[in-house]
């Protein structure tokens, strides 16, 4: 549809914080007592507050949606400051130690309640979901493509750049040795890089004028969702701390540093 109203969907998530030493409970599960909005998760989030800035005849919605215990309430709060409408969490205790194949599962029914629940004036909405590239304690960048998938939705990962036209995206994903644009329609996940844009800072007015903004929480029922259906299928069975990095070794230039790093290199059996 051209020009259809457009309802983005901005995945946050509550990360432990990076300054602080990473510890694990006894069931192996990261502390998660003290975190903070995922650094990754900033830049789809400003994407999406960037396409809706450039398209101020469009009906555009960004709501910013998190899935994590009580404390991830921060992350969806800090989303509100940095601009995003509106702000869903889902919580529940059967979530906790989720793995990606949960979380997609839990996530697919978050997305389709947002925006199914979501009302816009001028017509049926279109949705796009933003992701970060990956989460910063997990690491793997798979989530976007499994809950694309369970969704019906067309994927593009690690975008760049991001064009929003009347009737499609058009994506730039940058790899090793070439770029690529391509184009996707609606309903699209898309996951962003650290490389698509400078994320913005929230002023005090923005901080004050998110504390009105509303901020819905839910739980699995609320979705349509029991226990057994986002059991995890991995479960971490044991955690132990990554020895202390050993000195490394020095080579002095006598004449003979070459022939010394290429027998450190044989040594090391990386030649």
């Amino acid at each position: 549809m051209v020009n259809a109203p457009l309802h983005i969907i901005t995945l946050v998530k509550w990360v432990p914080d990076a300054q602080l030493e990473r510890r694990y409970n006894a069931e192996g599960r990261i502390d998660r007592s003290e975190g903070v909005l995922s650094e990754l998760d900033e830049y789809p989030l400003e994407a999406a507050l960037q396409i809706k800035e450039a398209a101020p005849d469009r009906e555009i919605r960004v709501t910013a949606l998190t899935m994590g215990p009580a404390g991830a309430s921060t992350a969806a709060k800090k989303a509100l400051q940095i601009g995003a409408d509106d702000a869903y969490q889902l919580t529940d205790d059967d979530l906790i130690g989720a793995d990606i194949w949960a979380t997609s599962v839990a996530l697919k029914a978050a997305v389709e309640t947002v925006t199914g629940a979501a009302e816009f004036d001028s017509g049926e909405p279109e949705y796009l979901v933003l992701t970060g590239m990956a989460s910063e304690e997990g690491e793997s960048g798979a989530l976007p493509a499994q809950l694309a998938e369970r969704l019906g939705a067309h994927v593009v990962t690690y975008a760049t750049a991001l064009d929003l036209e009347a009737e499609r995206l058009v994506v730039t994903r940058s790899g090793g040795t070439e770029s690529q644009r391509v184009a996707v329609s609606m309903p699209a996940v898309v996951s962003v890089t650290d490389q698509v844009n400078d994320p913005r800072y929230p002023n005090f007015k923005a901080i004050m004028a998110a504390k009105k903004k509303p901020l819905t929480r839910f739980t699995l029922a609320d979705i349509g969702l029991r226990r057994e259906h986002v059991e995890a299928k991995v479960r971490v069975l044991t955690t132990a701390a990554r020895p202390p990095r050993t000195a490394g070794e020095i080579i002095t230039d006598e004449g003979d540093a070459g022939v010394k790093i290429v027998e450190f290199l044989a040594k090391e059996r990386l030649l």
